[in-house]
């Protein structure tokens, strides 16, 4: 199943049959890391992980309407979107200590930089307006290009160069110190 594309994979899991399950396994398998990292970076990876279950529980239970010819990736990241922007008004206020592990567990001063600077990024993303995050995490942290960008947040992918340019502005400020709001 692993050598299938998502386009021979997606009706295989979206119906009733002998390989339904082994098709769904391979779409969770193949696209699950990157969903995390859109989710960690808009909700924060302590709940990034129920944020991609819940992803995988709608796309089960609703991808026998997927439309075929649509890309699979854009559907499953509009709906990690949503999932994340629920998870987000959901919650009264967002952790700034939440940071994912340590890269290098044997080095605890860079441990404490890399977590200081995963929580300051995480931080920075949440002062960015919705649009604006949901470019920037879609791009830098799904790896999604323009067009795909353009799909999943149903807009031009001129928009989307215009909302990544203005989020990597506000971030960089941000990031430097300097207070520069969005």
């Amino acid at each position: 199943m692993n050598t299938l594309t998502d386009p021979q994979l997606v009706p295989l899991a979206a119906h009733p049959g002998p390989h339904r399950e082994a098709a769904f396994e391979a779409l969770v398998r193949r696209h699950s890391p990157r969903i995390h990292r859109v989710a960690a970076g808009m909700v924060g990876p302590g709940a990034a992980d129920d944020v991609v279950q819940e992803v995988w529980i709608s796309v089960y239970r609703h991808l026998a309407g997927f439309r075929a010819g649509a890309q699979f990736t854009t559907w499953l990241h509009r709906i990690t979107l949503n999932a994340c922007h629920r998870a987000l008004a959901a919650r009264s206020h967002l952790p700034l200590d939440e940071a994912p592990e340590p890269a290098s567990p044997h080095s605890p001063v860079r441990a404490g930089e890399q977590a200081d600077l995963r929580a300051r990024l995480a931080w920075a993303l949440r002062q960015l307006p919705p649009e604006q995050r949901d470019a920037v995490t879609l791009r830098e942290l799904g790896g999604l290009d323009y067009a795909e960008i353009a799909g999943v947040l149903g807009v031009e992918p001129g928009t989307v160069k215009s909302r990544l340019h203005r989020g990597r502005a506000a971030l960089r400020g941000l990031l430097s110190g300097a207070g520069v709001t969005p």
